[in-house]
């Protein structure tokens, strides 16, 4: 993690010049205060990522300064500067919440040192807040469940290829699961007591994806302030997964090829080769041959991840593992939000069962959640919980049947769609006026422009005019004349 904006609090001028001149040879942007005073104002106006600072200030102690700034949950690193007679002094200030101190007189190499170690711990902070983060994601509802016969035969493929340490390609539709799968795999495997780093391939620049994967040298380019170890050297003795493999640039799959067969690389700006241990698998939800194919994807790296291929199937595919699915996604999310596991109505189990779930176990895992948040006691969950439409809602054509409005024809939902309901509607107004649109409009309780839509949308357009009756009466649909003639034998 680089220290870009760095203050420092000095009132021997002498010194904040050599300081402030030193530092911004690295392209750092610094700015200098001569007093607490000014350090505070400063501090108001913007923010920094280091405070180099003298214990003894014309207007108060340093110390008191720093203890000022724990008490305010600050969290900038401080270097603490300080003459030979009270080191005892600077390191009483460690206690209170200084990174470091430097020993005056310092040079510009001293001073380099002590800001690389901050930065050098500032990075393995984020690196442990990173494994923090991931242990969070894996105590989620992380789990490959299910009984279908897709599921078992997935099962034991990841049985069989997590005892090894081959590369696994895992291939599906977006939502099926696939870093579960790669989880699942790194668990049951030797190294699952080692790193599990991951990294999304089409959420990073494309020109920093060499510098994330294989890291960078200091001043390898503009704001490389710090050499920075990359995923690879992250997972060095265990696994890291590369999530949307399609999306590696053209340029640079070469050098991950090498990565892959020599299990070496180099940092950007180095020409020392790094040598790692690490297991690869890698997700995509493309067709890697049709990439391949079309000249978008090297066809030695495909083969080189395609060693052991895992399909995952969609929800579609495995629709009797979606009860076990809902029901555990209903309890995780009631614990999230504190509120009672919900009961399903049966009826609505069995449409969420025949949801289509374009998005598979993902949407369905989000449409729990939104069922959870909308739950209430001592009512049972309805399909429009899980966002699941059991009808369309009535247009105002379909609306304007009403005591007193136009006699039509009743129709019974279970033999026509609402379409066809619509449908009718606008033929027998139409019919009873004669083909006049602006009566049969005003019967069906609509505007005129509205019906001439519907007109248009069901292709029911005639050649007679607002006022004109239509010489050719609209043909309805075959089964609709069955359906109106047993509905009006008369």
């Amino acid at each position: 993690m680089n220290i870009q904006r760095i203050l420092i609090i000095e009132d021997d001028l002498n010194l904040c010049r050599f300081i402030e001149t030193h530092l911004k040879r690295n392209g750092r942007s610094i700015s200098s205060a001569n007093s607490i005073s000014e350090a505070r104002a400063a501090m108001a106006q913007d923010s920094f990522d280091l405070i180099i600072s003298d214990l003894r200030l014309p207007d108060g102690d340093g110390a008191e300064f720093l203890r000022s700034m724990r008490r305010e949950n600050n969290p900038v690193l401080h270097i603490t500067m300080t003459g030979y007679g009270s080191i005892s002094s600077a390191v009483e200030s460690i206690r209170h919440g200084s990174s470091d101190y430097l020993v005056k007189p310092f040079t510009g190499e001293q001073l380099d040192v002590a800001i690389d170690r901050l930065e050098s711990w500032k990075r393995l902070a984020a690196e442990n807040d990173y494994l923090r983060r991931e242990q969070v994601e894996q105590e989620g509802p992380q789990h490959l469940l299910g009984g279908s016969d897709s599921m078992g035969k997935l099962k034991a493929l990841i049985e069989r290829v997590a005892a090894t340490r081959a590369t696994v390609l895992i291939q599906g539709e977006s939502g099926t699961g696939k870093e579960l799968v790669a989880r699942a795999v790194w668990q049951a495997s030797p190294r699952r007591d080692a790193s599990f780093i991951k990294m999304n391939c089409a959420a990073v620049p494309e020109n920093l994806i060499e510098s994330e994967l294989f890291g960078h040298e200091k001043g390898a380019f503009t704001g490389a302030f710090a050499r920075r170890d990359g995923r690879f050297q992250m997972a060095n003795g265990g696994t890291l997964l590369l999530d949307e493999i399609s999306e590696i640039p053209l340029s640079l799959q070469s050098k991950l090829l090498r990565v892959l067969q020599e299990s070496e690389f180099e940092r950007v700006g180095s020409n020392k080769t790094v040598k790692v241990d690490v297991r690869i698998m890698a997700t995509t939800n493309r067709n890697l041959k049709m990439s391949v194919e079309k000249g978008e994807f090297r066809e030695d790296l495909f083969y080189r991840l395609d060693v052991f291929p895992i399909f995952v199937p969609p929800l579609s595919e495995r629709r009797q593992d979606i009860e076990i699915l809902l029901k555990h996604y209903l309890q995780y999310y009631a614990i999230q939000y504190k509120k009672p596991v919900p009961v399903v109505e049966s009826s609505c189990l069995e449409q969420v069962r025949t949801a289509p779930w374009k998005g598979n176990v993902r949407e369905l895992q989000n449409a729990a959640s939104r069922a959870v948040i909308l739950s209430e006691p001592m009512r049972k969950l309805s399909p429009e919980d899980f966002g699941i439409m059991t009808s369309q809602p009535q247009s105002d054509v379909a609306a304007a049947a009403r005591p007193g409005g136009a006699r039509l024809i009743p129709i019974d939902p279970s033999m026509l769609r609402l379409d066809h309901v619509e449908r009718t509607m606008i033929e027998k107004a139409l019919e009873q006026t004669r083909g006049n649109k602006t009566h049969a409009a005003r019967l069906l309780g609509i505007s005129v422009r509205t019906l001439r839509n519907k007109l248009h949308e069901y292709r029911l357009a005639n050649p007679s005019d607002e006022n004109g009756s239509s010489p050719n009466p609209v043909p309805l649909d075959a089964a609709v004349k069955e359906f109106l003639k047993s509905a009006n034998p008369a």
